[in-house]
């Protein structure tokens, strides 16, 4: 079986479990501790990062290479066009995908945890105390700027993120206005992309993701709360609701779930 190394809050990662899911593959995922984890994960595939796909002997890393593997080895269900024109325009939203949506959408995310409270409490494992969500909610936002300068995170850096990303989501609105995905009439590796790295800009509805309930459906204040940007959120739920396999459920023939967490 296919194992996944990740981090179940990687918007990396969750871009190569919705090509999982949308090819029909058994997958199972090991989720990395931080720290000591990533060390054995430098031992196995050179590198401390995630997403990391072993499959057999084969070890890749990075989501690209991990896409385009899947692609050649697995290829049913095909997410790279074959039309020269067709695989320069997927490859390309991809990487514009990779480089401007998902660096700007950490750091939108971090803005939003340091101005919006609410937020800031539902980020944190259901587990968590009351206490300790009492605490960390009546931290001051002006405390959480301050340490955003530590590690070059200010407000100027975080609203330029902000403003790239509100460029990024009305150009994608446009693209989809009449059409029902990216490149094609069927999903491509651009679609998923873009679908898995706007995690942190709204986190998705739905049992797909192992986080706090109150994490879900929510995001950065003023991108995942206006209507300007509904139509790109509705499409994404769409792509989930056709392809993403839920955590928890079995089909009712009895098979085994696709995905299979351990920790």
């Amino acid at each position: 079986m296919l194992e996944l190394y990740q981090f179940e809050m990687s918007h990396y990662v969750e871009k190569i479990r919705l090509i999982l899911d949308y090819k029909g593959l058994e997958y199972r995922k090991i989720n990395v501790t931080p720290g000591m984890g990533q060390l054995d994960l430098m031992q196995k595939s050179g590198q401390r990062q995630v997403p990391v796909l072993k499959d057999g002997n084969e070890v890749i890393a990075d989501s690209t290479a991990i896409a385009e593997y899947l692609d050649k080895h697995y290829p049913d269900k095909p997410i790279i066009p074959h039309d020269p024109k067709l695989r320069g325009l997927c490859l390309m939203m991809e990487q514009w995908a990779d480089e401007s949506i998902g660096l700007n959408a950490r750091k939108c995310l971090i803005g939003s945890l340091g101005q919006d409270q609410s937020f800031r409490t539902a980020a944190l494992p259901s587990n968590t105390p009351d206490f300790l969500k009492n605490l960390v909610s009546s931290v001051p936002n002006d405390l959480f700027s301050f340490l955003g300068f530590g590690v070059g995170l200010g407000p100027d850096t975080i609203k330029a993120a902000h403003d790239a990303m509100k460029r990024d989501l009305a150009a994608l609105c446009f693209i989809l206005l009449d059409q029902p995905y990216l490149v094609t009439d069927h999903p491509t590796l651009a679609d998923f992309a873009v679908a898995g790295l706007t995690m942190y800009v709204k986190f998705p509805e739905g049992n797909y993701l192992n986080i706090p309930e109150a994490l879900k459906g929510k995001g950065v204040t003023g991108i995942a709360d206006i209507g300007t940007f509904k139509p790109f959120f509705d499409w994404r739920d769409k792509l989930y609701s056709d392809y993403r396999k839920p955590l928890i459920g079995m089909a009712s023939s009895g098979a085994r779930p696709t995905s299979i967490n351990i920790d």
